[in-house]
């Protein structure tokens, strides 16, 4: 049978996947809510046929899966609301912003048993199933290091503009919300990071979030993560994540476009399917089904994304040199 889900948080993520998720056979949304009426006018001209709950408390009563699209600091409250009443629970990332607070949620969802998942989006694709066999069975050589490049023109991207929390220092900005991907990637195929030294800066009003990070990271044998993101100027969004090996590069553009080189251009490994993001949701949610099913699956387990989240809040913070 389905599993009955409620969605928590009707912006832009959350609708998104109630849009993927209605034609999943193995979800059924039953219920869903936000605190703004014009996103939930949104949703359910997605979803009519999907009831709007009157609170969050009663949208979870009606599911046995809730999903989490919510900003980041209420979310803990419900999740643990969610696992408390044995729901399984899929939060979207950052896992928060507050290490102590995430801490306490990482071990309470262990505790209490339930299958729990974070959304990280590249966990179920091809490219990160590709790069680690491919850094695994040498094929790529020696390990060089990785690189990550983020730049936008402005921050929230268009389409963003909706999540006005996106652009404030105390739960947005891009590193939580896009580098967090890499970094969870990067520690997928090499392990745990550390980090050496990283440099953001800030706009002049203290309540908005970061407009660039300068970062290096190693893992524990010393290999190289070099990060330069940016806010500004005229320019396409860019998203280019590269591993590097003394062999073979893999490089993934825009979370999901994969290419290699060899030490000449990079070529794509297979062509780019019309949808890219309906491809990437699909499997997510395939793998989300094995997850509430208690069965092994690739997403990212709340632990993993403690560990992305210590990484992300100590680089916001700058240190070393």
């Amino acid at each position: 049978m389905a599993v009955k889900t409620a969605i928590i948080g009707l912006g832009i993520m959350g609708r998104r996947m109630l849009e993927h998720m209605l034609p999943h056979e193995e979800f059924a949304p039953v219920a869903m809510w936000d605190p703004a009426p014009e996103a939930c006018a949104e949703a359910q001209r997605l979803a009519p046929g999907v009831p709007l709950a009157a609170s969050a408390e009663a949208a979870m009563a009606a599911a046995d899966l809730v999903y989490l699209a919510c900003p980041p600091v209420p979310r803990k409250a419900y999740a643990l609301a969610a696992a408390a009443a044995g729901k399984a629970v899929f939060l979207e990332k950052p896992l928060g912003v507050d290490l102590g607070e995430s801490e306490a949620l990482v071990a309470a969802l262990e505790a209490s048993g339930v299958p729990a998942a974070v959304n990280f989006t590249q966990a179920a694709g091809e490219a990160l199933a590709n790069i680690s066999d491919a850094a695994s069975s040498g094929a790529m050589g020696e390990m060089a290091g990785v690189d990550m490049v983020v730049t936008y023109a402005a921050w929230p991207r268009a389409w963003q503009q909706a999540a006005d929390w996106l652009r404030f220092r105390a739960e947005g900005g891009m590193t939580r919300e896009v580098l967090s991907h890499f970094l969870f990637f990067t520690q997928r195929i090499l392990g745990p990071l550390s980090v050496v030294w990283a440099q953001p800066s800030y706009p002049a009003d203290p309540v908005l979030c970061e407009t660039a990070l300068l970062a290096r990271l190693e893992t524990v044998g010393g290999v190289p993560v070099s990060i330069l993101a940016s806010v500004g100027g005229a320019q396409p969004d860019r998203q280019e994540f590269t591993v590097k090996g003394s062999l073979a590069s893999h490089r993934v553009s825009n979370f999901s476009d994969e290419s290699v080189s060899r030490g000449g251009p990079f070529e794509p490994v297979s062509p780019a399917p019309a949808d890219p993001r309906a491809v990437a949701l699909r499997a997510q949610l395939d793998a989300l089904a094995l997850c509430v099913a208690g069965r092994p699956h690739p997403l990212a387990t709340p632990r993993e994304a403690l560990d992305v989240q210590r990484l992300v809040e100590e680089m916001l913070r700058g240190s070393g040199r």
